[in-house]
């Protein structure tokens, strides 16, 4: 059982209620004065603590993901990393491992769907990140073999992993049970985190002198997997998802280049770009793409584009509800937008998992196959 598994959390949990309850079974026997009853006290309170911590350790760990395997929380992720090389000539996309998803059936691809880690190179932005391609079963049936498909960047928040977006929120098996339940079509996700510049918070900018990522996300994945995967190339082809800051890039690029993204949907959102010690300059003053990266500036004062737009928030635990609205009130045709708004929900994974399968069927309805 993975480190990552619910069984193994179920079983730590029913550990520590086993012997929460033999503490408050055995304790008149164990008040006595004799070192043995004062060892079996220390004993079971020990016992039950750490079955406590290790309860709470893991469950704070399927939710955030620290650790996704023993052997990391353990130090004995030993394998060296793979040298890929993006000189002339060589391939904008490879596949460096293949994975199997968290799905039914997922010993086959053409039945639970794959996961495939791969190495980007930019085109035009000269930046390389590693990204994690869900295909679809579909992509590997004989059906569908003619057929391209929908595709979606999916971006976590700063400094998350990509790999959040497999364990933690379930991209790749929530995915596969919409589509399952015919709530959407078949799609492939490109799952990536916003930081593609060493740990630098780009906001998805293109700095001045600096890195390119507005470009890289906007021009070069999708023209890269399109040129290596069955996707198209057209608007209608793709679509863009994050959370946090993930969820602003989707926007901003979705709103700034709707001649490559027909939808796209921020997972509680902010709607400018930040401006800290982990962004750095972002602008080196350029008023111009400041008011630009400014989402809310952007819709009063540049024309708008025919792209759809999912914003989501809560009534209770998101400091983002206000700006939401805000940004709902000045989409202008012919653009047009939708929103989720939950009763309560925190600036976590737990709310996010709430609104990716309606977010999924959303997106899948605003976009097409060819």
């Amino acid at each position: 059982m993975g480190l990552t598994s619910n069984k193994v959390l179920a079983l730590a949990v029913f550990l520590a209620v086993v012997l929460f309850a033999v503490t408050i079974w055995l304790w008149p026997r164990l008040a006595r004065r004799s070192w043995k009853a004062v060892t079996g006290r220390i004993g079971l309170l020990l016992a039950t603590q750490l079955a406590i911590f290790a309860s709470v350790g893991l469950a704070a760990n399927n939710s955030f993901l620290f650790y996704g395997s023993w052997a990391d929380l353990f130090g004995q992720e030993q394998d060296m990393g793979k040298v890929v090389d993006h000189s002339a000539g060589g391939k904008n996309i490879q596949v460096v491992a293949k994975q199997k998803p968290d799905t039914p059936g997922a010993g086959k691809p053409q039945l639970g769907g794959e996961i495939q880690k791969i190495v980007l190179a930019g085109e035009k932005s000269k930046i390389t990140s590693p990204a994690y391609v869900y295909l679809p079963p579909e992509y590997f049936q004989k059906a569908y073999e003619n057929k391209t498909f929908p595709a979606s960047i999916v971006l976590t928040g700063y400094p998350g992993t990509a790999e959040n977006l497999l364990k933690g929120l379930r991209y790749p098996k929530t995915a596969w049970a919409q589509a399952k339940q015919k709530k959407m079509q078949p799609m492939i996700l490109i799952m990536m985190r916003p930081t593609v510049a060493g740990q630098r918070d780009t906001e998805c900018v293109d700095i001045p002198g600096g890195p390119q990522t507005e470009t890289f996300f906007a021009k070069d994945v999708p023209g890269a997997i399109s040129a290596n995967y069955r996707v198209g190339a057209k608007p209608q082809n793709w679509g863009f998802i994050g959370n946090s800051t993930g969820g602003y890039c989707a926007l901003k690029i979705g709103m700034h280049h709707p001649e490559q993204f027909a939808a796209s949907a921020g997972l509680s959102a902010y709607y400018k770009a930040a401006d800290d010690p982990t962004t750095g300059d972002l602008f080196h003053g350029n008023k111009h793409e400041e008011n630009r990266a400014n989402l809310l500036w952007s819709l009063d004062h540049l024309k708008p584009g025919k792209s759809s737009f999912l914003v989501t928030s809560s009534l209770s635990g998101e400091e983002n509800f206000k700006p939401t609205q805000a940004f709902i009130k000045k989409v202008k045709a012919p653009g047009r937008v939708s929103s989720i708004t939950l009763d309560s929900g925190g600036h976590n994974f737990n709310t996010w998992r709430r609104e990716i399968p309606p977010t999924l069927e959303w997106i899948s309805g605003r976009l097409s196959a060819s």
